[in-house]
């Protein structure tokens, strides 16, 4: 092959760590700003050119004292439950890491019976490796540093959103364009940390891996692995423990607030209001950090693995083996010019104008991202090469590989827009479902459900496509870097879908600091902008891991030795049906799992509503922490039976029946699981957004359909309520469960490759 890089070794050294320190600069100076919002009483007063301000002050309410007291009290509240809680969970969820770390050190090392002599290579056998004994001690580290990164990851955000929340409220006051800003910025520094965070660890670790392994690049990026593994377990434990916490109070306190006492949403004299927007921060942000953050890892793993005994890996082609990194360097850098036209290069005046802005963000940093693959593939790939795929060599060029990223991409904005279709208010489905309202809460389930059905149809194709024209342009490898492709703009992707929540929690502040009727038109504007948002952030969550898992079951199958998955063998077929079962199961176990807490959840309301005097009137406060109490006890119990589900699947299938049954089982939860996943976020959206829809009333069909507590706006809410652990546990949980048993799988393939199939081995 011979031919060289434009891009030299040394540049590709400096070029992406400069990357990730940028983004890790842009992300403290945009917290900066946001942090230049008081939220002490004695400094809002300050009027700069005396009478003209002071005048537009007191209209607005911007010296009212008690209310900035009042902000600042509800968000300590806020942040102080949301702290603790995430401390409860890590405590249970670092002793799964520690036992999980040791299990993968002990199958692992296993595998050459704990030598510590050097072994023949797996794919070139004239050659030799370091020891699989070296390889389970690394495979080790590198799970507990994506463990670790993927916790401070989620961390770090929730502790942003709820520095923000107060602010984005008090900054309402000034206008709307003000209050989007100061969200945007909030939902930035998160976007912005986790991508770059996410890129320094991983080249850090590989850079002191390969300390040790020297020239065997075939060990060193296996052992790497172990990151992505470490990055989704965490997300697991994140998505479902903040999912069924967020959504027990969130049903618990509509139940009782708004269908029994009739107290408007968010109301202080709510007992479960705390919690309520306590859920927002640790399900939507910390569990929504986490769960991309691991997508991340794992399409650099598994690019990296089949890259590593591809000409890249054969040759020691630095810069080409870090093609992967450079995309994702290159990523940070257009996320930040795209930051930029939201934050100061356009201002927003009017309410309308808040959803086009979102929307421009994904347009403008794919297309910017677009030029940005092209010059990478040009610089950093020699212009041919061979990718490995299924025990042959490959013949590739540059450009074909410039296709798979921009595919995956374009496949991205693709699910993105197509799932905006369908959940935002403004277009036809949504108000059909919100019409259907008129006949009652049935036909409206009914709606809402066929809505999510038929939404599956055009991301699917978006998906099968871009895998088709991957794969045949440069085999397993396309599929990765086109999944790499679609999480490449993840900062900006991150930053919209963290938006949501900072807005949600605003509105809530605003409601119960008891601010004005126009201030909280506003933080409903931008939640309701928000929202959609979300399901455009679940949508690329779900494609993307879709792809990568089909990426990891590719090197899976490479490295477990298997040259082809036949479908007829009655071992396969077993593996498939079964496969395709799990999503069901698991998901069976996560909506059961915020029923049961829900109803604790509304009972404890209840008493709370009977049995304390001077409630209702406001002249007591509720007793918020027992609720606090009750979701995070039940959160922390019930994430444990679905965790431990996905987790030990792959290990039971691998160990007692061998790699093929493996094979089938994680080709079958991809197929079933993707179809569920985009279904039940889609139905969760269009349902919240039907009832936004009639509550907003915005258009005539809207004020046909009734004000706040007409019979077809109750039988919206019935449908958000049965949207709310779809659309925030199942969905998005589910494709963690897709990528998950997949990495887990590669990682443990040494093992199952050379002691599964116990069963099959005894008859």
């Amino acid at each position: 092959m011979g031919a060289a890089t434009i891009l030299s070794g040394l540049l590709t050294e400096i070029l992406i760590p400069a990357a990730a320190v940028v983004g890790i600069a842009f992300a403290l100076v945009q917290w900066l700003l946001v942090s230049k919002v008081k939220l002490s009483p004695e400094d809002s007063a300050s009027s700069k050119d005396g009478v003209s301000d002071y005048l537009i002050e007191e209209e607005e309410g911007l010296n009212d004292h008690n209310v900035v007291v009042k902000c600042a009290e509800i968000q300590s509240a806020i942040s102080e439950g949301a702290t603790s809680f995430l401390f409860t969970e890590y405590q249970y969820v670092g002793i799964f890491m520690v036992a999980f770390a040791v299990l993968i050190f002990l199958f692992l090392g296993s595998v050459e019976g704990f030598s510590t002599k050097s072994q023949p290579c797996t794919y070139s056998k004239d050659k030799y490796c370091k020891p699989a004994l070296a390889n389970a001690g690394f495979s080790t580290i590198s799970f507990l540093l994506g463990a670790t990164t993927s916790l401070v990851s989620g961390f770090l955000g929730m502790k942003i959103a709820t520095y923000a929340n107060a602010r984005t409220t008090l900054e309402a006051r000034k206008g709307v364009g003000k209050a989007f800003i100061i969200a945007f910025r909030s939902g930035a520094v998160m976007g912005f940390l986790l991508a770059a965070n996410g890129l320094l660890v991983l080249y850090i670790a590989i850079n002191l891996f390969k300390l040790y392994y020297g020239d065997d690049w075939e060990g060193l990026f296996e052992s790497i692995t172990g990151y992505g593994l470490g990055g989704s377990s965490m997300a697991l434990f994140g998505r479902v423990g903040g999912g069924i916490y967020t959504k027990a109070a969130d049903v618990g306190a509509d139940l009782v607030g708004k269908v029994e006492r009739n107290i408007p949403e968010d109301d202080p004299r709510n007992p479960a209001v705390i919690a309520d927007n306590v859920g927002d921060n640790v399900g939507d942000i910390a569990g929504m950090g986490s769960d991309l953050f691991g997508s991340y890892a794992e399409s650099s793993c598994a690019a990296l693995v089949v890259a590593s005994i591809s000409s890249f890996g054969v040759d020691h082609d630095f810069t080409a083996m870090c093609y992967p990194l450079l995309i994702s360097s290159m990523g940070i850098i257009v996320c930040l010019i795209t930051t930029l036209f939201a934050t100061d290069f356009f201002e927003i005046k009017a309410v309308k104008e808040i959803e086009p802005a979102l929307k421009w963000q994904l347009i403008i940093s794919t297309a910017l991202m677009t030029v940005g693959i092209a010059i990478i593939s040009w610089i950093a790939l020699p212009s041919t090469f061979t990718i490995f795929s299924f025990g042959d060599q490959k013949q590739v060029k540059n450009w074909e590989l410039f296709f798979c990223v921009a595919i995956g991409l374009w496949a991205g904005l693709v699910i993105g827009f197509v799932t905006e279709y369908y959940t935002s208010n403004a277009y036809s489905p949504v108000q059909d479902v919100a019409d259907s309202c008129r006949t009652g809460a049935a036909t409206n389930v009914i709606f809402g459900l066929a809505l999510g059905y038929k939404s599956v149809i055009i991301p699917i194709f978006a998906i099968a496509i871009s895998i088709f024209v991957s794969f045949s342009l440069a085999a397993m490898y396309g599929i990765a870097v086109a999944a790499l492709g679609m999480l490449s703009t993840i900062a900006t992707g991150l930053a919209i879908d963290a938006y949501g929540p900072i807005s949600d929690n605003a509105g809530g502040i605003a409601e119960m600091a008891g601010m004005s009727h126009r201030i909280r038109e506003r933080t409903d504007a931008l939640d309701a902008a928000g929202n959609t948002t979300a399901a455009i952030g679940k949508g690329f969550a779900i494609g993307s891991a879709a792809l990568v898992s089909l990426a990891l079951f590719g090197a899976f199958v490479s490295r477990a030795a298997i040259s082809t998955v036949d479908v007829l063998t009655p071992k396969v077929f077993i593996g498939l049906i079964v496969g395709a079962m799990l999503p069901y199961w698991f998901s069976a176990m996560t909506m059961k799992s915020v029923g049961s807490a829900a109803l604790k959840m509304v009972e404890e309301v209840r008493r709370q509503f009977n049995t304390i005097p001077g409630l209702m009137d406001g002249s007591t406060r509720p007793d918020y922490a027992t609720c606090v109490k009750i979701s995070t006890d039940a959160s922390i119990k019930e994430m444990i039976p679905p965790g431990a589900l996905v987790m030990l699947t792959p290990l039971i299938v691998g160990t007692f029946f061998g790699v093929e049954t493996l094979s089938g089982v994680l080709a079958g939860s991809l197929v079933s699981g993707v179809q569920i996943a985009i279904s039940a976020s889609n139905t969760g959206g269009a349902w919240d957004n039907a009832k936004k829809y009639i509550e907003a009333g915005a258009s005539d069909h809207a004020r046909s359909l009734g004000p706040k507590g007409s019979d077809p706006h109750k039988a919206a809410v019935i449908g958000d309520t049965i949207g709310d652990p779809l659309k925030d546990t199942s969905g998005p949980s589910l494709n963690i469960l897709i990528k998950l048993m997949a990495v887990e799988s590669l990682v443990f393939a040494p093992f199952f490759a050379t002691h599964g199939g116990l069963l099959f081995k005894i008859f």
